[in-house]
């Protein structure tokens, strides 16, 4: 069981999604609705922005704030990847002007998971 304070943090982070988020929230639930995909998942001391526990795999999304904190981030995919995730960054931007982009990614890495491989 959670502690109230994460699954708090949880729900706080869901209802002030910028609008990135918001986007390919609504992306992946039309496109890739068996990823079955939640929002905000807590890994230890970390939020996913995107999870699909089945699929094994964590979407992130940066905001231009990540450009200045390269190890950090490093460090938080590490930690997520030792948890037995893949884990796919992509920059606000890219959702912003590429989505279709974006989930065609997504989508190729889930085919490439079935077929025994990743994307």
């Amino acid at each position: 069981m959670l502690p109230a304070s994460t699954v708090a943090r949880s729900r706080m982070l869901r209802q002030e999604a910028g609008e990135p988020e918001r986007r390919l929230w609504r992306a992946l639930r039309e496109a890739l609705p068996d990823a079955k995909f939640r929002r905000q998942v807590p890994f230890g001391p970390y939020h996913a922005d995107f999870c699909s526990h089945a699929e094994r795999l964590i979407i992130e999304i940066d905001g231009d704030d990540h450009a200045l904190k390269p190890e950090r981030d490093a460090q938080r995919t590490r930690f997520l990847e030792s948890e037995g995730y893949v884990v796919i960054r992509f920059a606000n931007a890219d959702v912003m002007t590429n989505l279709d982009g974006v989930v065609a990614r997504i989508g190729a890495n889930l085919a490439g998971k079935q077929k025994g491989g990743t994307a």
